[in-house]
């Protein structure tokens, strides 16, 4: 018989359970509890400004918590119908000013200033703040608010479910949404699933130089506004929401609400009341900027490659074309034609000024254009007069009072900053020298993010050259360089899920503690990059030629759509490519671009006849139609399948009768912010079954393209 009080068995067990019960006093080994980020605000005091100037009121913090910094203690909120279809609700530290788009960059009605409290008004107790269309309501203790529709009560945004938390480096919101709600944007990224957002999938909205093939990642543009589109009754009825707000965010979509995760700035909403997509759109390009007016020649087919190592090429290129009796009206370079990859400048021996001067005569005869690509990157170079002259006035971003240094194409490079008045003089006079020297038709202004090949600070090497001469991969980093970890700015508390592995805010970037002008913080400004380059190239452009500018830009942000076009980016030759570009293109119609393409036939690896084939039947519809391939793919110009010319043939010649039409949606455009290309949605919005349709797409309200 077995004796248990001499069992080791039994010794065993009862002194584990000593030790777990131990364990559990002391809390080790229980499960954790999760920490509390914030508890929310109290409304203390609320008061309604004189002559319709909207509200203004003071928030109190519940309880300070130290998770991701501590709370901001008093808030102001600010709240305005600013038209009968828009209302702004604004909340920013009562104190001292925080970080905004500049609003020389979005020009828009200004808030009130912060005061710190003393504010002029009537005090204000209703429980409901009605404008025409949209009616702001809110509670006290907690404080939340909600905008609803004044003529169905129907609640677009109700933030009661969840704490306001407002940190330093952290603002958190949450709206809840109904089940069967529809909603589209929040980008840029590419989507698989199609142009509908789908719940927890990741929506990080971040510029970043990742190359477009990556899915459900941010990408080269922050755009952090969606439209709502919901069937009522049988009827579809829009809205939309814009978080105006340049600093790196995530953005969690469960389905029944949605929840922004934001790393700096304020909470600066606009809501948009529609009813239809049409109308949402009509009310957000008011708002952020019209759609540019496009050149004519701009819907025209266009051909580029990265890879046309002389001017000989082009030349065949073009005459390629031409005997394939299949349209081109554009001819574009990568960075072929620059001198070592230095901005504004010529290859002597592979573009020479009086060749390509020729050449340019004599397309231009032909009513054929050319644009060139330039990148933001200055090669630090004595010898080279656009470096000089940035340095001689001081425009470049810096790091610790020195010029930032960065790695790209032409190796060590400074960043000019876009920001400052005399970077942006500075750049339309380098736009004005080189259009001198060759007269472009357009610019290309690639890897704006900013792109850099390395992070960190870094340094010239001293033990070996850099860029390394006749390296097979010069875009690996050649610089000394060591990460930066010593600043919140660098090393924010809430890390974001930054190149969808949440990587350091600076990787593959500027330094995010790096300074422009006046100080403004890179940590602040990184998304605003490239939109601010976009309005001085547009700048230069419309100075120097009168008509209307072309330009192209990979970067984008609120209000782009205003100065340029954007191409989806480099994509692969697949057909899930082929796919994705739908959903793509859709959104930036969604986002104020309507001027939006990718490249045709896929920018790597090398396409089949047959994908090249559909493609192309595909992308002679795109509003922005080009043609372009990386320098390590086979060449894919359109005439060199027989099959695919003749497809060409075919959808191009379809696309040049509908130009007169596309020209006149582009207007359409320009006076309404109606997309070129459109969801079927916005056409049928009565109709559910179209509401995540992302294989189709209509040009205008009629025209349908059909992708399956």
């Amino acid at each position: 018989m077995l004796s248990f009080s001499h069992s080791p068995i039994v010794s065993y067990l009862l002194w584990c359970l000593v030790l777990l019960a131990l364990a559990s006093s002391n809390g080790v080994g229980a499960t954790a509890k999760p920490k509390v980020v914030g508890s929310g605000y109290k409304l203390v005091s609320l008061v309604q400004l004189p002559n319709g100037g909207g509200l203004v009121g003071y928030l109190q913090v519940k309880q300070r918590t130290s998770t991701y910094g501590p709370d901001i203690p008093r808030l102001r909120l600010f709240v305005k119908h600013e038209t009968r279809e828009r209302v702004r609700v604004q909340i920013t530290d009562a104190d001292k000013p925080r970080w905004e788009v500049p609003y020389n960059l979005l020009p828009r009605e200004p808030a009130p200033p912060v005061t710190g409290g003393r504010v002029t008004g009537a005090p204000f107790t209703a429980a409901e703040y009605p404008g025409e269309e949209l009616v702001f309501t809110y509670g006290r203790d907690p404080f939340w608010f909600a905008v609803h529709r004044r003529s169905t009560r129907q609640p677009l945004f109700n933030t009661s479910a969840g704490a306001l938390l407002f940190k330093d480096q952290y603002l958190e919101v949450s709206t809840a949404l109904p089940k069967d709600a529809a909603l589209y944007g929040l980008g840029e990224n590419t989507q698989p699933g199609g142009i509908r957002l789908r719940p927890n999938d990741p929506y990080t909205i971040y510029t970043t130089d990742i190359s477009a093939i990556n899915l459900n990642t941010d990408l080269y543009g922050s755009h952090p506004v969606y439209m709502d589109l919901r069937s009522l009754a049988g009827r579809g009825v829009a809205h939309a929401v814009l978080l105006l707000n340049s600093n790196g965010m995530d953005v969690f979509y469960r389905g029944t609400s949605l929840t922004y995760k934001v790393i700096g700035g304020l909470l600066d909403f606009y809501f948009f009341a529609g009813a239809t997509p049409l109308a949402v759109v009509d009310q957000y390009t008011s708002m952020i900027g019209r759609p540019a007016p496009m050149p004519y020649w701009a819907f025209g087919f266009h051909q580029c490659r990265w890879g046309y190592k002389n001017l000989s090429v082009v030349e065949g290129v073009v005459e390629g074309y031409r005997n394939a009796q299949i349209p081109l009206d554009v001819i574009w370079n990568d960075d072929d034609h620059m001198d070592a990859a230095k901005d504004f400048t010529l290859d002597p021996v592979n573009y020479p000024r009086p060749k390509l001067l020729a050449f340019l005569d004599k397309i231009h005869a032909q009513g054929m254009k050319y644009i060139v690509l330039i990148d933001p990157g200055i090669a630090v170079n004595n010898s080279y007069g656009v470096y000089q002259r940035g340095m001689a006035r001081d425009i470049f971003i810096k790091l610790d009072g020195q010029p930032y240094l960065a790695q790209v194409w032409p190796g060590p490079v400074y960043f000019p900053d876009f920001l400052n008045p005399n970077g942006v003089s500075w750049w339309i006079d380098e736009v004005r020298r080189f259009h001198d020297l060759v007269p472009v038709d357009g610019l290309w202004i690639d890897m704006n993010e900013a792109s850099n090949f390395c992070t960190g600070k870094c340094t010239i090497p001293k033990k070996h050259q850099c860029p390394i001469p006749d390296s097979k991969t010069p875009w690996v980093c050649c610089l000394d360089c060591k990460n930066l970890t010593n600043t919140r700015w660098d090393e924010p508390p809430y890390k974001i899920n930054a190149s969808g592995q949440t990587a350091r805010l600076g990787f593959n970037t500027i330094a995010t503690s790096a300074t422009h002008y006046n100080g403004i913080l890179e940590y602040n400004a990184h998304s605003l990059y490239g939109f601010s380059q976009a309005i001085a190239t547009h700048k230069a452009l419309q100075g120097l030629q009168g008509k209307r500018p072309f330009i192209l830009t990979r970067s984008t942000f609120v209000g782009s759509g205003a100065y340029a076009a954007h191409w989806t980016g480099d994509n692969k030759g697949t057909w899930e490519n082929l796919r994705y570009s739908i959903s793509t293109m859709l959104n930036f119609g969604i986002f104020g671009m309507p001027m939006v393409g990718s490249d045709i036939c896929g920018f790597y690896p090398s396409p089949t006849e047959e994908l090249c084939n559909r493609w192309i039947e595909l992308g002679a519809f795109y509003p922005f139609s080009r043609d372009h391939a990386n320098f390590a793919s086979p060449r894919q110009e359109l005439y060199v399948w027989e099959s695919v010319a003749k497809s060409a043939r075919n959808a191009l010649g379809m696309r040049y009768k509908l130009l007169p039409y596309l020209y006149t949606l582009n207007y359409e455009a320009h006076l309404t912010g109606a997309p070129v290309a459109r969801p079927v949605f916005f056409s049928f919005p009565d109709f559910t079954p179209c509401y995540g349709l992302s294989t189709q797409f209509l040009l205008g309200a009629g025209r349908r393209s059909v992708s399956d």
